[in-house]
């Protein structure tokens, strides 16, 4: 019987126990770990493509391997969805070192976007690019709504036209900026902006902030002339502006009917 039960405790077995523990733990981890949501970043031919484009347009700023550079930061782990928000809204390329990276004009194709976009995916996990069932409308736009005021509101204005910040930077508008744009910078969180999460703000409650946006975007002023929606500030210059030139017309007015 004893010799049975130090058959059973042989060294040897503790060993298969714990490599069989490790090998059944990897598996586990392969299968269920978060995965980047871009289908192309498993596309060899789209990710060579992307590393060649990032080599001739990137590379000088954010280093060779992507790993950061001069003046620009490392995009490992950074995900799809940071390239087609950035280059999809012509902030990059980067033209000129700035305070902040200003909307321009695009300066690659969809396809070429996509590809920058597998490439820089497949360096790390990150966040990928957003299904348009999230981006196109179609949420709660009173929740979208309220959702904004609570968290975006304070920097792109109660309408999303936009706000200044501090040491020259701002916040830009939002009326011009698409639902995948919106939903990938609050994944990202570029510039000045906080990363909102799915444990910040769940995938519908990104989906109801969109659809509050596009219906602030085609929602009538019921008070008349919107001046952009900036607010007070340019509502009372514009008010005192024209109420004195009016003024000033009438006395001038006035003062010939008198002489």
């Amino acid at each position: 019987m004893s010799s049975l039960v130090a058959r059973r405790r042989h060294p040897a077995a503790i060993a298969v126990v714990l490599l069989l523990g490790l090998i059944l733990t990897g598996g586990l981890y392969a299968a269920f770990a978060p995965k980047n949501a871009d289908a192309a970043s498993g596309d060899t031919q789209a990710v060579a493509a992307g590393h060649n484009l990032f080599l001739a347009n990137c590379a000088t700023c954010h280093g060779l391997e992507a790993a950061g550079g001069d003046g620009g930061p490392s995009l490992v782990g950074v995900g799809a969805a940071a390239v087609d928000f950035q280059v999809g809204t012509g902030r990059m390329p980067l033209a000129n070192p700035a305070v902040q990276a200003r909307q321009g004009k695009v300066q690659f194709s969809s396809e070429e976007i996509s590809q920058l976009a597998a490439y820089v995916a497949s360096l790390g996990v990150g966040p990928g690019i957003p299904p348009s069932s999230l981006t196109s409308g179609g949420g709660d736009i009173a929740k979208g709504g309220e959702l904004f005021r609570v968290n975006c509101a304070m920097c792109h204005n109660f309408a999303g036209s936009g706000g200044a910040l501090t040491r020259g930077k701002f916040a830009p508008s939002l009326m011009d900026v698409s639902g995948r744009h919106m939903y990938e910078a609050m994944l990202t969180g570029p510039q000045s902006m906080p990363v909102f999460n799915n444990s910040n703000l769940s995938p519908q409650d990104k989906k109801d902030i969109i659809s509050f946006l596009q219906n602030v975007k085609t929602e009538p002023s019921p008070g008349g002339w919107s001046l952009g929606n900036l607010g007070p500030v340019p509502e009372g210059l514009f008010a005192w502006t024209f109420g004195i030139g009016v003024l000033i017309l009438i006395a001038i007015w006035l003062g010939k009917k008198a002489a």
